[in-house]
């Protein structure tokens, strides 16, 4: 019975994703950031080799932002309905690999625009972390993974998973701190916003983790920490989404 509710659930919560992530890229204004490279040049008259950027493309922020919504709703939809009974399968040994694989995608994605929102704008730069938040969550199914077959639970991977996730939030940071440096206070308030808010509903995710494998109160059951990462997912996007949508997307 439990399961069977937890399917809905899914369904439900994946409508909830598809609609918001429909509304932010339709009515969304045209906002968009250039994508640089940087690289040394040779500068003839002083012959040496100096810094220089190059823009590559314009990336838009209301498609980015409908993404990491259009990506949780699939995954729902995946386990709730196309899948589920594998879904329900591995839910029983203590594991769910959809969430995952969704995670590295939506939340690196998420990563990507909160660093280009703070002023990164290097591809090779946005890359990296984008690989780095996805090692992270990568590392939580290794941690699922590898401690189907231990007697005694295994921190490995989730330590591995924290160091690969706090870059990302450092550099971020450091952005930040350069950008207020150098323009006296000119960062928009909502951005800093965005930094905190998200700083501390990620890492939620991690503290989840741990009253999972602790097994403390009511995260002795498995599923309960299941529905816990399905609120935060939701939570955790539609208030990144919102805040981007009030601080740059509102329609002009």
């Amino acid at each position: 019975m439990k399961l069977v509710k937890l399917g809905k659930f899914n369904l439900f919560m994946g409508g909830l994703h598809l609609v918001q992530g429909l509304i932010v890229w339709v009515i969304g204004n045209d906002s968009a950031r250039e994508i640089t490279t940087n690289f040394l040049k040779f500068n003839e008259t002083t012959q040496a080799l100096e810094p220089a950027t190059r823009t590559l493309f314009s990336l838009p922020i209301a498609p980015l932002v409908a993404a990491f919504f259009f990506l949780s709703a699939f995954a729902h939809f995946y386990v709730g309905w196309f899948r589920r009974k594998w879904y329900e399968d591995n839910l029983k040994r203590g594991l769910n690999k959809a969430r995952w694989y969704e995670y590295a995608l939506s939340a690196s994605l998420m990563i990507v625009l909160i660093a280009m929102l703070s002023g990164i704008y290097d591809l090779g730069v946005l890359v990296a972390l984008f690989a780095l938040t996805a090692v992270m969550n990568l590392m939580g199914l290794m941690m699922e993974v590898h401690n189907q077959d231990t007697k005694r639970t295994s921190w490995l991977s989730y330590w591995i998973g924290c160091l690969a996730g706090a870059v990302p939030w450092i550099v971020i940071g450091i952005a930040l701190w350069a950008s207020e440096s150098a323009s006296g206070g000119q960062v928009p308030g909502f951005v800093y916003g965005i930094f905190a808010s998200l700083f501390v509903f990620f890492n939620a995710f991690a503290v989840n983790m741990v009253l999972q494998y602790r097994k403390v109160g009511k995260w002795r059951d498995y599923l309960y920490g299941e529905y816990v990462y399905i609120i935060l997912s939701l939570t955790t996007k539609s208030l990144l989404a919102w805040q981007i949508f009030a601080g740059t997307l509102q329609p002009l």
